[in-house]
């Protein structure tokens, strides 16, 4: 199997069977997102200990396949993380989407990357980049956290 189609059949596994979808118990923490352009709903949600430790995170919403595999991805790969993690694992995922970088963090599995990889795809289709980031986006938000245009944190 090619590792587009591998690529393809991740997304499509994701958007039909998303993990981590309703409203997780006890969030203390939530952002919402919607692209008025093409329809795409998000809404995360977050439950974060006094150590800034992700207890839970899961998000509803409704668009593409692209966004619902996305968010699936964002919170399968986030759930039990710290925020300092978190935080790397966003910021490496939107700069491998808007300028072709590759993810670094080394505590990822292999799975794991392969999975988030599987997203890198639109980067060929510029107006679907805003489909896979804006959960991303979204985790940042509820983070009370702001990225510039290259996937850096601002601080």
């Amino acid at each position: 199997m090619e590792l587009k189609e591998l690529y393809q059949e991740i997304i499509l596994d994701h958007a039909k069977n998303p993990r981590n979808k309703g409203k997780c118990e006890g969030y203390n923490h939530d952002a919402k997102a919607h692209n008025p352009l093409c329809g795409d709903k998000v809404h995360i949600f977050l439950n974060l200990d006094q150590d800034k430790n992700i207890k839970e995170l899961s998000f509803e919403g409704e668009g593409c396949a692209i966004s619902l595999a996305s968010a699936s991805i964002l919170t399968d790969t986030l759930k039990g993380k710290d925020l300092s993690f978190t935080k790397k694992i966003i910021s490496d995922f939107l700069k491998m989407l808007t300028h072709k970088t590759k993810i670094t963090i080394n505590s990822l599995s292999d799975d794991q990357i392969t999975t988030i990889n599987s997203l890198s795809g639109v980067q060929e289709f510029p107006m679907r980049i805003k489909c896979a980031t804006m959960a991303w986006h979204t985790v940042l938000s509820a983070l009370n956290e702001k990225v510039d245009n290259y996937g850096q944190l601002k601080r």
